[in-house]
């Protein structure tokens, strides 16, 4: 069983702990804090964490974020290492290993690039492999909101299609970078955006990408 939720997991809490608990992150409004909490809440608390993805949950999801975000920073980081207790579907390693892995490496870049003396990160091509792997799967969710059509393209020259129209545009890079883009990172990901001009300035404006 592949162990990239775990070493990605104990990366991000190991930045997380490195830039204290008022860095900067690229999830707009939020501190280092309060990601350590959205994680933290995700894993351990499904009564709330439900209002990631459903509207009516929303205002529960903050105010329990919120309580989380209260703790003790060196707790909040201490239960991201442990990971979720047993009854968390999360401690299965398969689900774990699904659901985690694209998710700490988001969240892992989003404190590491919010810093200003940031550098990429080589991945090795097993976790490249993945990473497209995952992206494959989700493109048609994540560029569902899309203003123009949108291929992902790997050097190699494998592709995806994130979203059907016309003009279209094709976003190329390696699949860390690409996933960074699909996921709303579009101003830190390291790669070539090629279509139309005014179609290329439509997507940049967006920031309905990613979920």
């Amino acid at each position: 069983m592949s162990t990239h939720a775990k070493r990605e997991r104990l990366l991000l809490a190991d930045l997380l702990e490195a830039t204290g608990p008022d860095a900067p992150t690229l999830c707009e409004g939020w501190q280092t804090r309060d990601l350590a909490a959205h994680v933290v809440v995700r894993e351990r608390r499904a009564d709330a964490a439900g209002g990631i993805l459903i509207k009516p949950l929303a205002d529960r999801l903050a105010r329990v974020q919120a309580e989380f975000a209260a703790k003790p920073y060196e707790e909040l980081i201490q239960l991201i290492r442990t990971g979720p207790p047993r009854f968390s579907p999360f401690a299965l390693k398969q689900i774990d290993e699904v659901s985690n892995a694209v998710e700490f490496y988001v969240h892992a870049e989003d404190v590491r690039r919010a810093q200003p003396d940031w550098t990429p990160r080589p991945l090795d091509p097993v976790f490249s492999d993945t990473l497209w792997s995952r992206l494959e799967r989700a493109a048609r969710m994540l560029g569902r909101k899309a203003p123009v059509g949108l291929v992902l393209r790997r050097p190699d020259g494998q592709t995806v299609v994130a979203h059907r129209g016309a003009p279209a545009v094709t976003v190329t890079g390696e699949p860390g970078e690409l996933t960074m883009f699909a996921f709303g990172r579009q101003d830190v990901a390291d790669v070539q955006v090629e279509g139309d001009k005014d179609a290329v300035e439509k997507l940049h404006g967006t920031k309905q990408l990613g979920i």
